[in-house]
């Protein structure tokens, strides 16, 4: 079931459902498999999957971005995702850190569309780590792709229960005119504005 959240200084949007990011890393899979095996007939497994990871990540993040209330940014960060995607291409690194770098690009985007503060994105960068040990095992013991990639995909969709703030709803003991408090949030807010503009 999706829930509503609401990020400070943000609009109201529909988060994600752990359900409905389980159907995604389905589909995902699916399509990781079908494209993969169908391209490394023609250019190998090594250039297929160096084709493939772009691609799923694209289709993620456009799943991310249409699923959060957040406007500002969204061309900004596709076209980012796309410049960085072709500059890996180019540069090919090793796929190991081809493989971090754009689960990371991931995270980041994430981060920046939903939650409002340090803690949940460290929770989601820890869950993103986990979802990459989780594939690497995954394909590990079976050979498979579409396991791999549904794993990955899997513990991914463990995001919805990461809160968008975790400050949300107590009560702070320090008042709103005490210094810290409020260049605190003027940090965020401009870290906030940096990242999506």
């Amino acid at each position: 079931m999706n829930r509503r959240f609401t990020k400070s200084g943000g609009r109201q949007s529909t988060r994600p459902g752990f359900f409905q990011g389980v159907m995604v890393a389905v589909i995902l899979a699916f399509v990781a498999t079908i494209t993969a095996t169908g391209l490394s007939a023609f250019i190998g497994i090594g250039a297929a999957s160096r084709l493939v990871i772009p691609l799923l990540g694209l289709s993620y993040l456009l799943y991310l971005v249409s699923r959060s209330g957040e406007r500002t940014g969204r061309v900004t960060v596709i076209v980012a995702w796309c410049g960085m995607s072709l500059a890996l291409w180019w540069i090919e690194p090793p796929l190991p850190m081809y493989i971090l770098i754009h689960a990371g690009a991931i995270w980041l985007t994430r981060s920046l569309y939903f939650y409002s503060g340090i803690i949940p994105s460290l929770l989601d960068m820890a869950l993103t780590g986990f979802a990459l040990m989780t594939a690497a095992w995954a394909l590990s013991r079976t050979g498979s792709l579409f396991m791999g990639t549904w794993s990955f995909f899997l513990i991914q969709a463990l995001f919805a229960g990461i809160p968008a703030d975790l400050n949300h709803g107590k009560k702070v003991a320090a008042t709103s005119d005490e210094p810290f408090e409020r260049a605190r949030r003027r940090a965020e807010a401009a870290l906030r504005q940096l990242m999506t503009h």
